[in-house]
């Protein structure tokens, strides 16, 4: 393992592993941990706040910055407000984007049925609440003690293994996804550079979508494809929030055609 690696993984090893994207590397901690190694500052992470910014600018010998404010007031531990989301049940019409969005998998629930969230493991990354088409998702202030140096630690290893978990559930459905994309593209080979050189996370296997790999279309056909997309998004939005018998088997025709035009 070279120098370069072990330098990120120590990186990583300092932040809170929330998979937030407030600093800028909307796919984890570890591009920025990547990015930090090749000489970006390193008091950007938010949900750190000055410790976490103290404690990489001692890693790396550096001068120390003021971190990143937060939205939220800081506790007595220099970090920033912890928060829990909440969703109003009564209100979720069960679109599954916000299950997609979280980073930990905290949010359970399934097509037309009303979602949950586990808040003892919410991240309170907040990236679930873009996606919600209606709105019923609220953040609240965690009540729960402060965390110890040793707890944070013992948090942070769990909060990745459970992203590293979800990168590779995401990368298996990747190739066929059908439903909306609602994260950022993850850097899939690079976390699993990392993952599969250790043995406290989930291995990650890159998996190659060979049925449109090196496809070259002229431009009628490149024109009738995104046209054939757009009708399948417009499609897919309007069926999450209402099922429609003919909507539905147009979907399928679309798809149908889409496959077709793709060389499947």
């Amino acid at each position: 393992m070279n120098s370069q690696i072990i330098l990120i993984q120590k990186i990583d090893a300092l932040l809170p592993q929330t998979q937030c994207g407030l600093c800028g590397h909307r796919d984890g901690c570890l591009p920025y941990a990547k990015s930090i190694a090749e000489g970006e500052e390193a008091n950007k992470c938010v949900p750190g706040g000055q410790p976490v910014a103290d404690a990489l600018a001692n890693l790396l010998q550096r001068t120390q910055l003021p971190a990143v404010e937060s939205v939220w007031p800081v506790q007595q531990d220099g970090r920033p407000q912890r928060m829990k989301a909440v969703i109003r049940e009564d209100e979720c019409i069960g679109c599954t984007k916000c299950i997609s969005a979280c980073p930990v998998d905290a949010i359970i629930g399934s097509g037309k049925l009303m979602h949950s969230i586990l808040t003892d493991l919410c991240t309170g990354c907040e990236l679930c609440i873009p996606p919600c088409p209606v709105d019923c998702i609220d953040l609240i202030e965690d009540t729960q003690n402060l965390l110890t140096d040793a707890d944070h630690v013992i948090e942070q290893n769990d909060l990745r293994t459970r992203y590293y978990a979800h990168i590779q559930r995401e990368e298996k459905q990747r190739i066929n996804r059908k439903g909306p994309v609602v994260r950022a593209e993850i850097d899939t080979t690079l976390f699993a550079q990392f993952a599969n050189q250790t043995n406290d996370t989930s291995k990650i296997e890159v998996i190659e979508n060979t049925q449109q790999k090196n496809l070259v279309y002229d431009a009628q056909t490149t024109i009738e494809l995104a046209k054939i997309r757009t009708q399948i998004k417009k499609l897919e939005k309007q069926l999450s929030v209402r099922e429609d018998a003919k909507k539905q088997a147009l979907l399928a025709t679309l798809n149908q055609q889409l496959n077709t035009l793709q060389g499947g």
